[in-house]
């Protein structure tokens, strides 16, 4: 089972919320997901993230792939960062 951190669409109609989620990569956008990640509301100003930063480290490790949007928010928060740096010890 490959494993992907996404997000997932949540809100209602022209008000997106969505979630990061850890998720099986066959499953559908808005399917069941294995685990939750955090969040992000892009209709703040600024956007609002929130992610746990050990469980987003616990996939990370566990090889889990994340998309291009919910990577660029992991860099914003540093988590990549912390990722790269534990991954040569």
């Amino acid at each position: 089972m490959a494993v992907k951190l996404r997000l997932k669409r949540m809100g209602s109609k022209k008000k997106p919320v969505y979630r990061i989620v850890a998720i099986d990569s066959h499953t559908k956008r808005d399917g069941e997901y294995i685990e939750l990640v955090g969040t992000y509301n892009p209709l703040t100003n600024p956007a609002t993230v929130k992610i746990s930063e050990e469980v987003a480290l616990k996939w990370l490790k566990n090889g889990a792939i994340p998309s291009d949007t919910v990577r660029n928010l992991l860099s914003d928060a540093g988590i990549m960062k912390k990722f790269h740096e534990t991954k040569g010890e």
